[in-house]
């Protein structure tokens, strides 16, 4: 931990690309959310389809990504980075759902957003699954609270600290996330070339510029769950997370 830590530098986003980053997380929480309408007005539509969905809708708001977006249905939410192919899986009943999306705006050093998000088509979530995607909140939630407790006192603690106290979480109740815990936001890719909420995150987290916090347990076969969020430290040590934040799977019925 690094006290009175500050980063006035090139590295750093300018307070227009930090409006960007926002505009744009907002963005992508209304195309998950059209996503999961998709699903729902489209009994029969495929995890490719999903995908082919999301990024018309990056299209209509004028953002680009390096990647298409991940959706994942039922077991293949286990993989951590799953892209569907053209013959992909059907939604079906009883069906877990995975969408991580990222993307900027087209203009030039216009930084990423990335956020993940969890649904469920069926009559019931189950609990087992409701079980393991609130331990990724708690996970998740305690990461940002470690880091918010910190800068009270005027400390910015490493990208080690970070993930150690999300991985606290999960180890608690017997599961690891099987990869680092986030990851600082870049301007070609959603992954920065900065301090990493890993084990190797041996450097302070930065100011004014963005990080993710993405806790997720994965059962291989049977489902996966993740939760991902964005936020940036201002230089009056102030924790910003820069969208909404999923407290609940959201829910689609089955026919």
């Amino acid at each position: 931990m690094n006290p009175k830590a500050t980063n006035p530098s090139r590295k750093t986003w300018t307070p227009e690309q930090i409006e960007k980053h926002k505009q744009t997380v907002k963005l992508l929480h209304t195309i998950v959310l059209e996503a999961f309408d998709h699903i729902a007005q489209n009994k029969d539509v495929t995890e490719y389809e999903v995908q082919k969905f999301i990024l018309g809708r990056y299209e209509h708001f004028g953002l680009v990504s390096n990647q298409p977006a991940i959706v994942a249905f039922r077991e293949n939410t286990a993989f951590i980075h799953y892209f569907p192919k053209k013959r992909s899986k059907k939604i079906e009943p009883e069906s877990p759902i995975l969408i991580d999306v990222w993307a900027r705006f087209k203009e030039p050093n216009s930084p990423f957003a990335d956020i993940t998000w969890m649904g469920y088509y069926g009559k019931n979530v189950p609990k087992r699954f409701e079980d393991i995607f609130t331990i990724v909140v708690r996970s998740r939630d305690a990461c940002a609270r470690l880091i918010r407790k910190h800068l009270k006192s005027g400390a910015i603690i490493t990208g080690l600290e970070s993930h150690e106290e999300a991985e606290r979480i999960l180890a608690a109740s017997g599961y690891t996330s099987q990869h680092g815990t986030g990851h600082s936001i870049g301007f070609r890719s959603p992954h920065g070339s900065f301090e990493r909420l890993n084990p190797k995150g041996k450097g302070p987290l930065k100011t004014n510029l963005g990080y993710t916090i993405e806790p997720g347990i994965y059962i291989p076969g049977m489902f996966g769950a993740r939760s991902e969020i964005d936020f940036y430290i201002d230089e009056t040590m102030t924790m910003h997370i820069t969208g909404t934040v999923q407290r609940e799977i959201v829910m689609i019925e089955s026919d």
